[in-house]
């Protein structure tokens, strides 16, 4: 059994997909680019606004599934630069309060929507 999580304050999907399902306990949650909710474009070109736009995306789908970040368990990051690593690393670090989940970084040559960095997640409902 499963079921989509759909909320209006992350980006709509673009394509054939949920914004997370959640299954045996659990929510997937789609890779999530850098789009505003509201506008459904690219929030800028700043590296910086576009990691903290993914992550307030990533936000508004854990809480439509009263869920937060640090229920997360399993984080995939999917990035353009590694000269940003570090600067994504501050800004990612300040969303926990607690254990960070596992996770894995991966640097690309492009993403959707000449996006600079994509995040999608698992999160464990107890």
């Amino acid at each position: 059994m499963k079921e989509a999580v759909f909320t209006d304050k992350a980006p709509k999907p673009v394509g054939p997909y949920s914004q997370g399902i959640i299954s045996n306990g659990f929510l997937f949650i789609s890779g999530q680019v850098p789009l505003d909710p509201k506008t459904g474009k690219l929030v800028s070109d700043d590296f910086e606004e576009q990691v903290k736009r993914v992550l307030e995306n990533l936000k508004a789908i854990l809480e439509a599934s009263n869920l937060s970040f640090d229920d997360l368990v399993k984080v995939t990051v999917f990035m353009k630069d590694p000269s940003k690593f570090s600067t994504f690393n501050n800004i990612y670090s300040k969303y926990f309060k607690g254990q960070y989940p596992a996770r894995s970084v991966i640097f690309v040559n492009d993403l959707p929507v000449n996006a600079q960095i994509e995040i999608e997640a698992i999160a464990a409902r107890e």
